[in-house]
């Protein structure tokens, strides 16, 4: 399987536990600090390396030491990094993330050099030549580039699949009804197809989508799992009972497990049971690079471990 992720790359910078922010000039003694590569196409590219793609990323990031850091966390992870455009005006996005004990993360983020991708940055011939496109955080850079990317990529047989960033409270169907047509695998959160369908409720949102030409909905649910909305009808698919240490790069897993799974022939609830134990593997320990698993390990993991 050879796949693009395109779109949103972020470096994280996580912090764990933290219980509040000290006052003034205050200081508190934390357990431990890391930086990882993530993003709705960064944390993306990490788990589907570790599920055995072949993953090339695409995007926009600063020519800056952020950028430089990134750039060497997912190379490391085997992940072809030459489409990667590097900024010489603008910074690499970035997060702080003070992590609570219960898993839970605010975040400090800085938007930089993702909203700067343009249609003379694509690698069109990788596109066509790949078996999938994973499109993360399209409306950062707009419903007409996201269209014409996802058309492009229809056009020559790749299929797709999108993940939203912005919280549902910032979405509107407008920046993303133009190109749902052309996205093959919807698998946004509960609160995004809320927010962006303006429904309120998550099965007439779900329908919305498919209404509107996307070819499936696996809507993920946190603690509740996953809502598997297809032409042929609705399935719950239940999280696995573990303990959470940090729900960072969670959603990336589950797209990518659940993009992995299709791809090897799986049934879309197959897939998305695959992309709920990615998910709960990644969410074991801190950051989106969390967890020394393969497909076959993630397999195992899902037939040993009870749902909640």
């Amino acid at each position: 399987m050879k796949v693009v992720t395109l779109g949103v790359h972020v470096l994280d910078v996580l912090v764990r536990p933290v219980e509040a922010i000290p006052e003034g000039q205050g200081a508190t003694l934390v357990e431990d600090i890391r930086m990882t590569a993530a993003g709705t196409a960064g944390g993306t590219a990490l788990t589907l390396a570790k599920l055995g793609a072949s993953v090339s990323s695409a995007g926009a990031i600063g020519s800056d030491p952020t950028g430089d850091m990134l750039v060497q966390l997912l190379g490391a992870a085997g992940i072809d990094t030459r489409f990667l455009v590097r900024r010489t005006d603008t910074p690499t996005s970035a997060s702080v993330l003070p992590i609570r004990p219960n898993g839970d993360r605010p975040s400090l983020h800085l938007l930089g050099a993702n909203i700067t991708y343009g249609p003379d940055d694509v690698p069109w011939d990788a596109l066509a030549e790949a078996t999938h496109l994973h499109l993360g955080g399209p409306e950062l850079i707009g419903a007409d580039t996201a269209t014409r990317i996802l058309s492009y990529a229809k056009e020559h047989g790749t299929t797709t699949s999108v993940d939203l960033l912005a919280p549902g409270a910032l979405g509107s169907f407008e920046q993303i009804e133009s190109l749902l047509p052309f996205v093959d695998h919807m698998l946004p959160n509960e609160d995004q197809v809320l927010g962006f369908t303006g429904e309120d409720d998550l099965l007439k949102g779900a329908r919305k989508l498919l209404a509107a030409g996307a070819g499936l909905a696996a809507v993920t649910r946190g603690a509740d799992g996953a809502l598997l909305v297809t032409p042929e009808g609705t399935e719950k698919v239940p999280a696995f009972a573990i303990d959470v240490v940090d729900t960072t790069g969670c959603g990336d897993a589950f797209s990518a497990g659940f993009v992995r799974g299709m791809g090897l022939g799986r049934t879309p609830y197959e897939a998305a049971v695959l992309g709920s134990a990615a998910a709960a593997l990644v969410a074991q320990g801190l950051g989106s690079d969390h967890g020394d698993f393969d497909l076959t390990t993630a397999d195992t993991f899902a037939a040993a471990h009870k749902p909640r």
